[in-house]
């Protein structure tokens, strides 16, 4: 086994990468904030995190991934409150989306994905552990992170806390780059919002907090690998580094992993562009979530992506290309063989290709390394098929090697039609579940269901289902 080696934020170097525990690797990803679809530039994010998980998993890993789902924060109960609907129905088509939408890129399922709403009580007892060790203070009902009593404030971002001056207060979710500040941890009740009734007061949680108590009940006091877009860089998981590190005095991540930025024809997106896409959005355009899947891996995840719709047309043409050679593979594999070579060539193409893909991949997930080396594949094999060196049992061990790495990868067309009773059966799962109000137990077979392209209709007299 080689060596796979991450670029880590925290030290902005390539490294080596060893785990806490043998074998074990426990990851957080920054979910969605489910105000709205999700875009393409969030699904990279969520493509590259899995590519990760996969990856590990291929290199024999045992691998835990927690996926956060923000359903409270300041944009979401504007939303909420200007169309008069609790938060958590505002929320719930949107989750549902966004299940679909990874399902459909073939993003696979994370182990968990805890809202936070589920979990405030492990935000109440992370405040109440930073209050009893001196991080924080109260004003006017809220309270903050004092960031001046943690002296390693700063080293995920670089920010220079001297060079930014003071640390003014700052409420909101979100706020300007580079601006150092004390941040809330627990918000003072406004009119019409949602709310908890807590020792602190009643109010609600602000959007830091939220990872750090998540991310701990689910993983521990310290694991392995964060995942995010650069954005989250400063101030959220700087933020998460201080009230996870204030609380516990233990190191929070070990390996704290960055992606850069999509651009759409070079710009930033935003819906006022006119550039801003969802993947309903370019399979209402008639590309394949396929297509979009390979588009988006073609550019490792360190490297801003230059959106195209003529790199969806670039990416058809390369997976049709597969396809045809995959075809014609398993036309060779299925015939008798007559006058191939039985030489080492299939042998050294084989070879040749696990190492180049390995050598890429350990390489900081580099997927255009990765693609190039099953490009190189199809074109080496095509040759020695037209020079009739590859025999039948030899096609059979290059599709072999191609699923193996495509475990990885998942370009392949495949059928993900579950049988009908498996269906029923999750279904009705599910519905002893809500009935016995185990309601994380029947979210969790809900998620299975959109994972196999299940749509769900609960009415009064049943649930309904169809296939996407």
């Amino acid at each position: 086994m080689s060596d796979l080696k991450l670029f880590n934020t925290l030290t902005r170097r390539k490294e080596t990468f060893v785990p806490l525990e043998p074998q074990g690797v426990r990851i957080y990803s920054c979910g969605p904030t489910v105000y709205h679809f999700i875009h393409i530039g969030n699904l990279r994010t969520f493509l590259w995190g899995d590519l990760l998980r996969r990856y590990l998993k291929w290199k024999g890993f045992n691998v835990v991934q927690v996926m956060n789902i923000t359903d409270i924060d300041d944009k979401i109960i504007k939303s909420s409150m200007a169309k008069n609907v609790p938060i958590q129905e505002y929320t719930a088509p949107y989750i549902t989306a966004f299940l679909e939408d990874i399902a459909e890129l073939r993003i696979l399922p994370a182990d968990h994905y805890p809202k936070a709403t589920d979990h405030i009580p492990e935000m109440i007892d992370l405040v109440g552990e930073l209050a009893g060790r001196g991080h924080t203070y109260v004003s006017e009902g809220s309270t903050y992170f004092k960031i001046d009593t943690l002296p390693q404030y700063g080293a995920l971002s670089q920010i220079d806390l001297a060079a930014a001056g003071g640390a003014p207060r700052v409420e909101s979710d979100e706020y300007e780059k580079e601006n150092a500040r004390d941040f809330v941890l627990w918000k003072a009740k406004k009119p019409g919002e949602t709310s908890w009734k807590t020792p602190m007061g009643e109010g609600r949680p602000g959007w830091h907090l939220e990872c750090s108590a998540m991310a701990m009940k689910y993983l521990g006091k310290t694991f392995d690998i964060h995942t995010g877009a650069v954005d989250l860089i400063f101030p959220h998981h700087e933020n998460e580094i201080a009230q996870s590190e204030g609380a516990t005095g233990q190191p929070f991540v070990k390996y704290w992993i960055h992606g850069e930025h999509l651009l759409v024809e070079a710009q930033k997106m935003a819906k006022s562009a006119g550039n801003f896409f969802t993947l309903r959005d370019l399979v209402a355009e008639g590309y394949s979530a396929l297509q979009i899947r390979h588009a988006l891996l073609s550019v490792p995840h360190r490297t801003k992506l230059n959106f195209k719709m003529s790199s969806l047309d670039d990416s058809k043409s390369a997976l049709e290309r597969l396809d045809g050679f995959m075809t014609r593979l398993r036309e060779l594999a299925g015939a008798e063989t007559k006058g191939g070579q039985a030489d080492k060539t299939a042998a050294g193409i084989i070879n040749a290709f696990l190492l180049s893909f390995e050598t890429a991949m350990d390489d900081d997930l580099n997927t255009a390394g990765a693609l190039a080396a099953l490009y190189i594949l199809i074109r080496e094999t095509n040759t020695a098929i037209d020079q009739k060196r590859i025999t039948a049992t030899d096609a059979g061990e290059i599709l072999s090697a191609i699923s193996r790495v495509d475990e990885v990868l998942d370009l392949l067309p495949r059928d993900t039609a579950a049988p009908d009773k498996e269906i029923e059966d999750l279904i009705a799962a599910r519905n002893e579940a809500r009935k016995r109000r185990d309601f994380p137990e029947s979210d969790r077979l809900r998620d299975v269901l959109v994972s196999k392209g299940i749509i769900l209709e609960d009415t009064a007299a049943a649930t309904r289902w169809r296939r996407k």
